[in-house]
């Protein structure tokens, strides 16, 4: 597999490419470049899945009891999603994306925990230890969905490989999955661990994940359960031109059958402290071109989809305005946390207040627009009214900037709860 090269690229169809995308995204979107305010609450670094371009996993034998050795990786219970959950939409946030590492304890619900523990072998069988053999017990599925499905917030959890996880070991549907976990408090589904849908990939990067067919079937399942989806791809490691092509067929396919993705977001791979970099399977991730193009060319290839996100995490502000005018229209979220690209090497901030996202996107000319998850509620914001720009669209979001119940009743001069 040949990675492209950027002396290989000739500028000027480079530049009309990026030019016909702007051109299209005007025609499709308009002038709106749109974002949330959102939380990440990553409920768990323990993982066993060996994916070789992640620095976020922590081998989930260190999570043991009995386990004499140290690391900074983290499971939270229920209780304290809950808790960081619930903090942040007092601050006005209104999203929270949950992505984490595939815990062995993990299991959808009761009744999946006792399928796995009917196995013979368990771990090999099914990747399952009981959690009475972790310090922390990750709960269900079921009863995470449950807890940080509070106060009106939308939920936006549980990747395909994910769901993989919560019906392994038998033969339950992913549209019955995604349903019980929708009933718990589910609203949309992220389809990352897409990484490339091409097989021959996957089994270099990801080898213990679930292939092409997977990932499809389980986007297919969350929809047919009523949920939405994003999809993304992940570039700029051991891929080509080819690869990305196949995996945009895919994702329009898909669309064309199900109508259900809201977003395609463009990953750019962060390199620098991953496995795939220190074992010398690549020496660097895409180059800014790279960036452009891919940006531009899932415009143009995705006539079924409405909206491409941009990643100031993964670019930084200057890239990620610039891909603005090759096609993208959403520039993500708030962000209070974010641990999977900072511990990959990103290094391009974890928090973005809507005061930032004004004054950038008025810069480029562009129309800040508010959104909700699933681009049904808009709120255009107005650069000249001088501010704060804060979030409206949440039911605790009141147009300042994202305050705690402390930081308002200081605000309003009013006393502070003892609790707050």
């Amino acid at each position: 597999m040949t990675r492209p090269s950027a002396a290989d690229l000739d500028p000027e169809r480079k530049e009309a490419v990026l030019a016909a995308a702007d051109r299209r995204r005007a025609e499709a979107v308009g002038e709106a470049v749109t974002f949330v305010a959102n939380l990440n609450n990553n409920v768990t670094t323990a993982c066993n899945t060996g994916c070789l371009f992640c620095n976020f996993k922590d081998a989930a034998r260190r999570f043991e009891t009995d386990h004499d050795g140290s690391h900074d990786g983290f499971t939270k219970t229920p209780a304290e999603s809950r808790a960081t959950v619930r903090a942040a939409v007092e601050r006005g946030v209104y999203e929270v994306c949950s992505v984490s590492g595939l815990h062995p304890a993990f299991a959808l619900n009761d009744e999946h925990h006792e399928v796995l523990r009917g196995l013979d072998s368990p771990a090999s069988e099914a990747n399952y230890t009981p959690p009475e053999r972790y310090d922390t017990d990750p709960g269900t599925y079921v009863e995470q969905m449950r807890a940080m499905s509070v106060d009106g917030v939308h939920l936006h959890s549980m990747t395909p490989e994910e769901a993989y996880h919560a019906r392994r070991g038998t033969d339950w549907s992913y549209e019955a999955v995604y349903r019980e976990l929708a009933d718990a408090g589910l609203n949309s589904a992220p389809g990352t661990a897409a990484e490339i849908l091409v097989d021959e990939v996957r089994e270099v990067i990801c080898p213990g994940k679930i292939g092409t067919d997977g990932w499809i079937e389980a986007m297919e399942g969350a929809m047919a359960a009523g949920l939405d989806a994003t999809a993304t791809i992940m570039y700029g490691h051991v891929d080509n031109e080819m690869h990305r092509a196949m995996h945009l067929k895919r994702v329009r396919d898909l669309q064309d059958r199900t109508g259900g993705i809201t977003e395609f977001v463009p990953l750019s791979f962060v390199h620098e402290r991953t496995p795939l970099y220190r074992h010398g399977v690549v020496d660097g991730g895409a180059t800014d071109a790279e960036d452009e193009l891919m940006i531009a060319v899932s415009r143009l290839f995705l006539d079924n989809v409405e909206n491409i996100q941009t990643s100031w995490v993964k670019y930084g502000d200057a890239k990620a305005l610039k891909t603005l005018s090759c096609g993208a229209n959403d520039f993500m979220g708030t962000i209070l946390s974010e641990e999977i690209t900072k511990r990959a090497g990103g290094s391009f901030g974890e928090f973005r207040s809507f005061d930032d996202y004004v004054d950038l996107i008025a810069s480029v000319g562009r129309i800040p627009v508010e959104r909700s998850t699933d681009y049904r509620r808009r709120r255009r914001i107005d650069p000249d009214d001088g501010g704060p720009f804060g979030p409206t669209l949440g039911p605790n979001a009141d147009g300042t900037p994202l305050l705690s119940k402390r930081e308002r009743a200081e605000r309003d001069g009013e006393a502070a709860t003892a609790d707050d």
